[in-house]
């Protein structure tokens, strides 16, 4: 795969409405888009820390993988969950301070299923070369900074005072929704 088709997979794959993305648009609604943007290297840390060992492992991990698979799309199916399960209960003094933490982004990042198309499908076909892994990171950025700057479009973002509770209640469905779409993708081919 040239790094242009990298580039083109990545960024289709990556812009998918999932997890990871939802917690970016949730942190622009709730911080604004300066200050969530400085979450882009929490998520650039947690996929380089899932993505870059799979990449470099990625034919010996080969067979493995089919095990591998139920297992992470379950923990991942129950953290997002979770995230859901929070969202959906969020109180008055979270909602102030904002449900979109450093550490729920990492967790969430480096469970997403995403990582484990990048570092076991794209990055090998393209060589996973130091050329892959900066396209890797400019994707990474770019799409991470594209669904903040949606977030700080959502009503009541603008006037800071964070997004109404109904996004938050539409946003917990969702994450409930891809919770059960992760698990279900884990135990089928």
């Amino acid at each position: 795969m040239t790094l242009a088709g990298l580039t083109i997979a990545l960024m289709l794959l990556l812009l998918t409405p999932g997890p990871t993305n939802t917690l970016m648009l949730l942190a622009g609604a709730e911080r604004g888009l300066l200050r969530s943007l400085r979450l882009i290297p929490v998520e650039l840390a947690a996929y380089l820390a899932v993505i870059a060992p799979l990449a470099m492992l990625a034919e010996a991990l080969a067979g493995q993988i089919g095990v591998l698979r139920p297992v992470v799309a379950t923990l991942a199916g129950l953290w997002v969950l979770f995230l859901a399960w929070k969202m959906w209960h969020r109180e008055e003094a979270s909602a102030r301070d904002g449900t979109v933490t450093a550490a729920r982004l990492a967790v969430t990042t480096l469970l997403n299923p995403k990582g484990l198309v990048m570092g076991l499908v794209l990055l090998p076909a393209a060589g996973a070369t130091g050329a892959a892994f900066a396209v890797l990171a400019l994707c990474v950025v770019a799409v991470a900074g594209f669904w903040a700057f949606l977030g700080c479009c959502l009503p009541g973002a603008e006037d800071g005072e964070g997004f109404p509770p109904l996004v938050a209640r539409v946003a917990a469905v969702w994450l409930a929704a891809l919770s059960v779409i992760i698990v279900a993708g884990g135990f089928t081919a």
